[in-house]
């Protein structure tokens, strides 16, 4: 999502790490437009990039039924890494789960406690496999879904006889209304950061909690390793703090001319902002830079 920040008016000069075998691509504020769409300028570069044997994956902080964004645009690259890298799934089967990396309900009820204590007024949502539930003071985000369950945190996490209770969590949400949002990550690692993995994508303060050491990182590396990729063989775009630890593994990256200061300094290079095709700038000078056979 776009956030105020320095804008680097065109992409920086220095070349990949390596020939690239994989782009790694955060969606909002990166891929995506504003307004949601993808360009035909970006969805050209995609089938280009992968036309020349580069593999592309959306690593994204969406669940997985948030992915209707991209589906249309799914060619080879089906693969997504959902929930900051709790889920991996084809796209191309319709979302099917092929992986997930769930937060244990007792860890998550931790969470809960210490954060109560440390942020009064905190609300929390539940992301499972099954959908998602939240607490009556929670800001409603997305329309109401029959199966949606409104209930204290504790009881969605706790109550495990009950249907909601049963699915894997993939992410816990907490909300502060008057915390700014660094300031709420902040103060939300240092109450719990050894429980879990803490993060945000929000120009909002709401927090995005995942189990211990799973990022949107570390799954790409697993992802990475299952085909015999290094990291010196990716390129990666983002533009939120979710997006640091993917940025700073991959041998390329690329901060938007949009993002979070954090992301332009964790990133090895620089593009303009989402709105103006940023990733595709990037991939068409990959592209082009690429060797060519007998030369």
């Amino acid at each position: 999502m776009r956030e105020n920040g320095p804008v680097t008016p065109a992409t920086d000069p220095q070349p990949v790490a390596a020939v690239p075998r994989l782009i790694a691509t955060d969606l909002d504020g990166t891929l995506l437009r504003d307004d949601k769409s993808v360009s035909e300028r970006t969805v050209a570069a995609l089938a280009a990039a992968e036309k020349a044997g580069i593999e592309v994956f959306f690593v994204t902080g969406r669940p997985a039924r948030w992915m209707h964004v991209v589906s249309e645009h799914v060619h080879r690259h089906g693969l997504a890494i959902c929930a900051n890298g709790a889920a991996v799934v084809d796209l191309r089967a319709g979302g099917e789960l092929l992986t997930v990396h769930p937060l244990e309900r007792a860890t998550g009820l931790a969470v809960i406690a210490a954060l109560r204590e440390a942020a009064p007024g905190v609300s929390f949502g539940v992301e499972t496999t099954a959908g998602f539930h939240h607490e009556a003071g929670y800001p409603r985000i997305q329309a109401h879904d029959p199966g949606m369950i409104v209930a204290v945190a504790e009881k969605l996490l706790g109550d495990t006889d009950a249907p909601y209770g049963q699915a894997p969590v993939i992410k816990l949400l907490a909300h502060h209304g008057e915390m700014a949002p660094d300031d709420f990550l902040a103060l939300a690692r240092a109450a719990a950061g050894e429980l879990a993995t803490f993060t945000r994508s929000s120009p909002s303060a709401l927090l995005e909690i995942s189990a211990p050491g799973v990022s949107k990182a570390s799954t790409l590396a697993l992802c990475c390793a299952e085909r015999g990729i290094s990291a010196a063989e990716v390129v990666a775009f983002g533009d939120m703090p979710n997006d640091v630890e993917m940025l700073t593994w991959a041998g390329s990256s690329y901060a938007m001319g949009n993002a979070h200061p954090d992301v332009l300094a964790a990133a090895s290079g620089r593009t303009v902002a989402n709105n103006e095709d940023g990733v595709a700038v990037v991939i068409e000078r990959i592209l082009r830079d690429l060797p060519r056979p007998g030369v």
